[in-house]
Formats: structure tokens, C-alpha cells, sequence
């Protein structure tokens, strides 16, 4: 067991593939998150392996009510069906997932082992200084010893990650000067940050291998850095592309994306079969099977080696 209360529940070279979902409940499952969820899934499923859902409900003012329930309907819909949970408290839980906002006492322990440790500081520097002073916190207040009160608090980085290996991708290099930056773990409002908890989920559910968008391939280094500090191997990772608009933005809640037709959710699901690089388009009898029945099929045909590998796909 390491001091920081984290620990390997068992060698993940024994054990089976986990891999997890992770949305957030701010609005229902849109396109993109559609792509991201069925990526994710077929990977897990043709390895005969776990996938887990786990809702990221730690931003609380940006929750929609009811989001929740849509977003796990809209998985059933499409044919996606979680595993349950079983190596969490089960208060933890909410239909078989795992609710970040149930685990405050378990963030807050990790916090405090990391506070014990001196590796945390209170930060007093706003968005606007810090982009005054180049965009990139360079540990002004690191040495200053301000009070744990009600602003930000920064981890003191060790030792820097600065490129990792990506399933699909390969070799990905990071900004070095992004990667040292000692970045906050808890905000300024009292909430705790997503890069210290989804640290502390992975490593809790043992998940061992994340699948997952584009968008968060630059954070990656920054999680590995966490996990190597924790003293437990992280999990591999694979990025996907991202769908997005016609004026190259992401499909995201924040930029009104429609949410996904789950009364009718065939001709979705094979789009984003094919945005995927399953070869939807040479099979024309798919669209007379059942949602189960293309699912299996996707699992049976997935093949890493044939998606995109552009960062973008234009919807």
C-alpha cells in the first residue's frame, strides 16, 4: 500500500480488460459523444473485456437535471450496455455507475495525503493575470505560503510527462512548458478538478485501458504524471477523433449540439459505426438488423488499425 491511500486492487497483468465511459451530466449524448461512446465500447467488448459507465458529475453548477437518466437510455438505445460496478462502494453507484459526486470524502482524503505531503500550494493568481503573464502558470505563488482558504490550490509538479504512446496515434510529444506547470487540483469555489479525480477513479476502478476524444490528448502526460507520483502504472490510452461542424467546432453541449434520436437511433448508430472505420457502407444489409444484432457485428469486425487518424471529422 503507498501513502497515499491508492493501491492496485490486483496485477493488471492479470486481470481482464476495463475500460470505462465517462460523460458528464450537463445535457444529453450528442453525436460526438455518441462516436466517443461506441469507440470505447467495441474496444472493451472485443477483447471480451469489462466497460464501465462513470458519471462525471463533479462540476455541479453545470449539471442538467435529469441528464443522467438520458444519457444511460441513450446508451441502452444504441445498444451499449454497462457492466456494473462491483469494486466501489455500491452508495457510490447510481444504476451499476459510478457518481463522482458521491466520492467527495474519497477526493478529499487523497487531497489531504497530497497536502500532508507538502505537495500542495494556494494559489492566488486569476485567469486574467495569468494570461497577462503569458498564458502559462510559471509557480508565482508556489514559495509564498498563502492560506488554504478560498482560492485555487496547485500541486507542485515532480517530474514532468511530456510525451506518452497512444494506441492510434503513436508517439505524442506535449508542450514542456504546459506539462511543468503546477496545475490547479482544487478551484478557487471548492470544487475539486477533474485532472486530480479522474486520476483517482482510473486507478479505483483498476481501470486498464481509456479510450476516449482527441480534445483531452493533450491532458494525458499531465494524468500519467499523477498516476507515476501515486506509484501505480497508468492505463493505455486511445484517442479518437473528433466530429465536428461545418465551422470546425467540436460537437459539445456548450456549443448546442442536438442531442441524439434515440427513437430512432439505427441510422445514427451506423454513421458513427463508419466514422469509426467499421465498413458500414459495403455492408447494405445492416440496415435490416436489429440494434443488438449490429452491435455484435460492429464488435466482431472492430479493428483499431482502420480509424481515422486525423484529428477532425467533419459531421
Amino acid at each position: 500500500m503507498n501513502s497515499f491511500h491508492l493501491q492496485k486492487k490486483f496485477q493488471i497483468s492479470n486481470v481482464q480488460y476495463r475500460g470505462r465511459f465517462a460523460p458528464s451530466p450537463s445535457g444529453p449524448l450528442h453525436f460526438g459523444s455518441l462516436v466517443a461512446a461506441l469507440g470505447s465500447f467495441l474496444h472493451a467488448k472485443s477483447q471480451n473485456g469489462l466497460w464501465f459507465v462513470r458519471i462525471e458529475d463533479i462540476d455541479k453548477p453545470r449539471e442538467q437535471a435529469g441528464s443522467v437518466d438520458d444519457i444511460l437510455n441513450a446508451l441502452e438505445s444504441f445498444g451499449m450496455v454497462w457492466d456494473q460496478d462491483l469494486q466501489t462502494n455500491n452508495e457510490n453507484n447510481y444504476r451499476g455507475c459510478l457518481v463522482q459526486s458521491n466520492r467527495l470524502e474519497r477526493y478529499q482524503q487523497i487531497f489531504d495525503d497530497l497536502k500532508q505531503q507538502g505537495l500542495l500550494y494556494s494559489c492566488y493568481c486569476t485567469r486574467k493575470e495569468i494570461k497577462e503573464m503569458g498564458g502559462i502558470y510559471l509557480g508565482h505563488c508556489r514559495n509564498k505560503q498563502h492560506r488554504f482558504d478560498a482560492h485555487a490550490v496547485r500541486i507542485k509538479q515532480q517530474a514532468a510527462q511530456t510525451e506518452f504512446t497512444d494506441l492510434l496515434h503513436g508517439k505524442v510529444n506535449i508542450d514542456e512548458q504546459l506539462m511543468n506547470e503546477d496545475y490547479i487540483v482544487k478551484r478557487s469555489d471548492g470544487l475539486f478538478a477533474y485532472q486530480l479525480v479522474v486520476v483517482i477513479d482510473d486507478i479505483d476502478q483498476a481501470i486498464t485501458n481509456v479510450v476516449r476524444g482527441v480534445d483531452i490528448m493533450e491532458l494525458t502526460p499531465r494524468q500519467i504524471s499523477l498516476f507515476n507520483l501515486f506509484g501505480i502504472a497508468p492505463p493505455s490510452y486511445l484517442h479518437l477523433p473528433l466530429i465536428v461542424n461545418d465551422d470546425g467546432q467540436k460537437l459539445s453541449k456548450q456549443n448546442k449540439a442536438s442531442a441524439i434520436n434515440c427513437s430512432d437511433p439505427k441510422p445514427e448508430l451506423l454513421k458513427a459505426l463508419a466514422c469509426l472505420g467499421l465498413p458500414v457502407l459495403s455492408q447494405s444489409s445492416l440496415s435490416a438488423l436489429s440494434i443488438p444484432d449490429i452491435i455484435d457485428w460492429a464488435i466482431q469486425n472492430w479493428d483499431i488499425n482502420k480509424i481515422p487518424t486525423q484529428l477532425n471529422i467533419l459531421l
